[in-house]
């Protein structure tokens, strides 16, 4: 078990167990047999994390999966049993059902988008709007559902944001400056205008262009003056009705923070037998 994963699931649980379950603490020492059942359509992400939170409660808990990470599941579809003392089965139950609610839902939302761009050589990337305590979780269900992680945090990539070139004064000197200092580091600039793109082309040691807000129609520009110097990136206000449009203009990246934000969890329950 990684140490990010015990700590983030350790974490879960004293928050919701706290100095004990009072609730479970009225139960007797009996051993019962549960499953966790699908009620929708899913792509699958979190088992390590939900398995993690039966086992740190009880190490005794035997659980039994039937699905993999990444496996589409359907309605009424079994996830998995469960064999043990009620009381700790009912005391890991909402943590366990929170990690694989919440991490589904992403893997499953990125599956779809990635599906809808298939066509194209534009790949999905998710953005630093995840939910605290969870990037390192979330950005694995972007992968697990075919997307592709973008910088981990602000310690991983230099991205230079409209704040970042006012502060600085121009594009220029906040690339220049960037390249200085972090030239070992990937190096993203993202524009607001096809003037910002034509400024950030001309100079070297770029990684990549960001264009934010670009209508459909400056982004296919955008990518005849990029063609062959620098991948681009589209982000701001793209959804799944409208990055289909996006993808088919030629970008290399459409990244989105809807993904990992705005998800809705899956709705999957846990029943005694």
């Amino acid at each position: 078990m990684s140490d990010y994963l015990l700590r983030t699931v350790q974490q879960a649980l004293d928050e919701d167990i706290g100095s004990g379950d009072v609730s479970a603490s009225l139960l007797s020492d009996k051993q019962v047999k549960a499953h966790i059942i699908a009620r929708e359509s899913a792509v699958i992400f979190g088992i390590d994390y939900a398995q993690y939170a039966f086992l740190l409660v009880d190490q005794s808990v035997q659980i039994d999966w039937q699905v993999n990470d990444g496996e589409n599941v359907v309605e009424n579809q079994i996830l998995c049993t469960l064999t043990g003392l009620a009381s700790s089965i009912v005391s890991s139950e909402r943590v366990a059902l929170n990690f694989l609610q919440t991490l589904s839902a992403t893997a499953t939302q990125t599956h779809s988008l990635v599906s809808k761009i298939a066509h194209t050589n534009a790949q999905l990337l998710d953005t630093r709007k995840t939910i605290p305590g969870l990037r390192l979780a979330q950005k694995q269900a972007v992968k697990c559902g075919g997307g592709v992680n973008h910088r981990l945090g602000l310690y991983d990539c230099v991205m230079l944001k409209e704040n970042h070139i006012l502060a600085a004064g121009s594009i220029k000197r906040a690339a220049q400056s960037a390249i200085e200092k972090y030239a070992h580091l990937p190096i993203i600039v993202e524009v607001e205008s096809l003037d910002q793109l034509q400024q950030t082309l001309a100079l070297d040691g770029i990684t990549r262009v960001l264009c934010d807000n670009f209508c459909t129609d400056d982004l296919v520009k955008a990518v005849m003056l990029a063609k062959g110097k620098l991948p681009l990136e589209a982000s701001g206000n793209i959804d799944e009705y409208n990055i289909v449009e996006v993808a088919n203009t030629g970008v290399d990246y459409i990244s989105i923070g809807s993904i990992t934000k705005n998800v809705q969890a899956i709705d999957l329950s846990l029943r005694f037998s």
